[in-house]
């Protein structure tokens, strides 16, 4: 079978991956250790992608929808034999495995379509030839994502350079490289920002209870030498409030067609905080995150995650057990706390659903 090996190292001297395909293998970075531990997951089956994805092995929306049509695919291979009515079920249980993973992220689910459209359409070859084209069609969704993110920081880039030079941006959770398939989506306009010496530096919000700012997106800014400095989440409003933050930008699992955002927990509240002192706030995510058909964000259904993640940290208890803890894992920041949308297709600005309907169109 096919090897599409993609070199989408955002640490361009070294070998750190994101994910990769190699050799009828998926390998993702297990995104759980770092920064102290670079190692990898080798997934063979379905079954193990989608445990890499529900344990956060791997996580970000365009990410997950990456390595979710990667589990497709291990699932066609994992087929023995000639029957394609069997095949195909075989298949399509994988992707229900899949399924029911992550149910924020809308770019999973977008990807599962693709790749059993990529099936449906297919369906005269013969068993061998269909494994082909779903691996193929898993590559080409890779590909894609990564050319998306290029162009999303440079459209990014574009529009935060009116608001000066040297510009100092708060970022939440992680939307760099390994959130995609590599670059990333707020991380890579941060990145085109720092490439054209456009910023003074990146204030990254810790992001509990997952650490992801803490952990992940400061280890990509500190491999790539880009200047930041970490905040536990209830230091935003401090540094807000002296004008110290030029713009506040995060990416997004899923939006709906007024506008309304769902991110990590804990993007609501910096929403309000940048309102209130009359601070942009950006979102930067592919068109493919945006579902048209939800009207608002009241019809995104949000995840609830192990109530572990918020009683340990890094494997150390801070909560005992006898004390409630809930653990929603995003929340929904409503389409008029938001300045912008950055997507691969250009800005778009309110009136959201006007506009995002337009953009649609204009894709089509």
């Amino acid at each position: 079978m096919g090897d599409g090996n993609i070199s989408n190292s955002f640490k361009e001297k070294g070998n750190v991956y994101t994910l990769r395909w190699k050799k009828n293998v998926l390998e993702l970075i297990d995104q759980r250790k770092l920064p102290f531990k670079e190692t990898y997951v080798k997934c063979r089956s379905v079954e193990c992608v989608a445990k890499a994805i529900k344990d956060m092995v791997v996580r970000g929306a365009p990410a997950i929808g990456v390595a979710a049509a990667y589990g497709v695919a291990l699932a066609a291979l994992e087929f023995k034999g000639g029957n394609k009515e069997e095949f195909i079920g075989h298949v399509n249980k994988g992707i229900k495995i899949l399924s029911g993973t992550r149910p924020t992220a809308v770019n999973l689910f977008w990807a599962l379509d693709r790749m059993k459209g990529k099936m449906a359409g297919n369906r005269k070859l013969e068993v061998n030839e269909i494994k082909e084209k779903l691996i193929r069609e898993a590559t080409d969704i890779e590909k894609h994502d990564l050319e998306i993110n290029f162009k999303i920081g440079h459209n990014g880039k574009e529009i935060l350079n009116g608001l000066g030079s040297k510009l100092r941006i708060l970022t939440h959770c992680n939307a760099g490289a390994l959130a995609t398939s590599g670059y990333g989506t707020a991380l890579g306009v941060i990145r085109d920002l720092n490439t054209h010496g456009n910023l003074f530096h990146v204030i990254v919000d810790e992001t509990r209870p997952f650490l992801q700012g803490a952990r992940l997106t400061a280890w990509e800014l500190y491999q790539e030498e880009i200047p930041f400095f970490i905040i536990s989440d209830n230091m935003a409003g401090y540094f807000m409030s002296r004008g110290e933050v030029d713009a506040v930008l995060v990416g997004a699992d899923r939006i709906a067609l007024n506008g309304d955002t769902a991110n990590k927990i804990g993007t609501l509240g910096l929403s309000i905080l940048a309102g209130f002192y009359n601070v942009p706030f950006y979102i930067a995510a592919p068109l493919s995150t945006v579902d048209i058909k939800i009207e608002s964000g009241d019809n995104i259904p949000i995840e609830y995650r192990d109530n572990k993640e918020v009683r340990e940290i890094l494997g150390n208890s801070i909560i005992p057990e006898f004390m409630p803890v809930v653990n929603p894992a995003f929340d929904i920041t409503p389409g008029n706390n938001i300045t912008a949308i950055i997507t691969e297709k250009g800005v778009i600005y309110p009136p959201y659903k006007k506009n995002i309907i337009k953009i649609f169109k204009y894709k089509s």
